[in-house]
């Protein structure tokens, strides 16, 4: 996307990937709340101007990227949505039923192959040994990640939030051109819930089924990711 000319952010959100991972209680309790006023603390910190394009994936902080766009809806000029629980139809993958039971969760949340079993789960392909280190260096490195992970999936309601998401972005809501780019190989959200969402909003939304492609588009088919984001924005 540089390379084609757009200034690109890609922050890990607080808990993931390489971003701090503060101890629920101290200060940061992983709420929908607290990452909404993380994001618009990021915005400001980095200077990023309104409107801008925004584009977002997956179930839990993608999710509250969907949520934060419809509370800021000035501040977005086109959004993008890659594989995400977009309807109340949407299926919750069982590893965020299983983090909810107790002693369990603590114990799953600690496997450090968590994260890409679960990527490797919603999609056609085996993540190649490179990207899966990435994925997991955190998980290794401390306990940090694993209990952020545990806290977002406990306190995220997710009937509520795609509640809000497919009402938030039907036709008399949402007016703003939105790209539902969508991995047709997802194992978890089937082809069916983006078409379902794209039917409360025909006008806005625009379907773009990416073949070969699962629940992470930008993995398993970056190319067909980008010649789409690139056409639509």
């Amino acid at each position: 996307m540089s390379d084609a000319g757009f200034h690109c952010f890609a922050p890990d959100w607080i808990g993931f990937g390489f971003s701090d991972k503060p101890q629920p209680g101290y200060g940061f309790d992983y709420t929908e709340k607290e990452f909404h006023e993380a994001l618009d603390k990021l915005l400001d910190v980095l200077g990023v101007k309104s409107p801008f394009f925004l584009v977002v994936q997956g179930f839990l902080v993608g999710s509250y990227g969907l949520t934060w766009a419809l509370k800021n809806k000035s501040k977005i000029s086109k959004l993008a949505i890659l594989n995400s629980p977009v309807t109340v139809s949407s299926p919750v993958p069982g590893l965020f039923q299983q983090l909810r039971i107790p002693l369990y969760g603590e114990f799953t949340c600690q496997n450090a192959v968590t994260a890409e079993r679960f990527i490797e789960a919603g999609s056609p392909y085996v993540l190649k040994l490179e990207k899966a280190d990435v994925y997991r260096l955190p998980y290794l490195a401390s306990s940090g990640p694993g209990f952020a992970l545990l806290e977002a999936a406990r306190k995220i309601n997710f009937r509520d939030i795609v509640s809000q998401i497919a009402d938030g972005f039907a036709s008399e809501r949402w007016d703003k051109p939105i790209l539902l780019a969508w991995g047709i190989a997802d194992k978890y959200l089937p082809q069916a819930v983006a078409e379902e969402f794209q039917k409360g909003n025909p006008n806005a939304v625009k379907l773009k089924l990416i073949e070969g492609a699962g629940h992470m588009p930008q993995e398993d088919w970056p190319e067909k990711v980008v010649d789409a984001l690139r056409v639509f924005f």
